[in-house]
């Protein structure tokens, strides 16, 4: 082997994986199987699902879109969290954000949601959709006004290594990220799965 070429082999593989991968991630698949099993019980629709990666730097794509019949990722799309104590519209928590269910905090909330109703947003392409928190860890979610909406803020390609600015709370995309999104989440028969996690 190219001797250049092993050192930057080498290099790469001693890296952290958000340090190293653009565009190209993965979904545990326990964990597409537990989202799958869930939406099963939950009488959610069991042919997609919205995930939320947030072990992954706020300035690369993060929210997927998976198809479970296709058994892949369909889109992708970079999102904001919550700023917590920090500053609106920075990115101090880019790769640590925290996480809180209580009101007021301004930090978003791990755990599976059932996307809800379309609604009007004033932010980005003015389309919301309202987020029902299923587990303790969001359950406050509706009455915190937490929902899906897009940002103008929010880029539609990678920033890494400068981060998605951080909102108050909820999962903002880029605006054309939710024009692709809006026709699946409207015409869907069943509440679509959304689920955040860190670990």
């Amino acid at each position: 082997m190219n001797f250049s070429l092993f050192i930057a082999i080498t290099i790469i593989l001693a890296l952290p994986k958000n340090e190293t991968e653009v565009d190209v991630y993965g979904i545990n698949p326990e964990k597409v199987q537990e989202a799958k099993n869930y939406c099963i019980e939950k009488e959610l629709n069991t042919q997609k699902a919205i995930f939320i990666d947030m072990t992954i730097h706020s300035g690369k794509k993060r929210l997927f879109l998976y198809d479970f019949k296709a058994d892949s990722i369909i889109m992708s799309s970079l999102c904001a969290h919550g700023c917590c104590d920090n500053l609106w519209g920075q990115d101090e928590t880019k790769t640590d954000p925290e996480f809180s269910n209580i009101p007021d905090s301004h930090c978003s909330s791990i755990g599976k949601y059932k996307i809800g109703k379309r609604g009007y947003s004033n932010w980005g392409i003015n389309v919301n959709y309202k987020l029902h928190g299923l587990e303790q860890t969001n359950n406050n979610a509706y009455k915190r006004i937490i929902v899906l909406h897009s940002w103008n803020e929010v880029s539609e390609v990678e920033t890494f290594p400068i981060g998605t600015p951080e909102g108050w709370g909820c999962p903002a995309i880029s605006n054309q990220a939710l024009r692709d999104l809006d026709p699946i989440l409207e015409k869907s028969k069943k509440p679509i799965l959304l689920w955040i996690y860190n670990n």
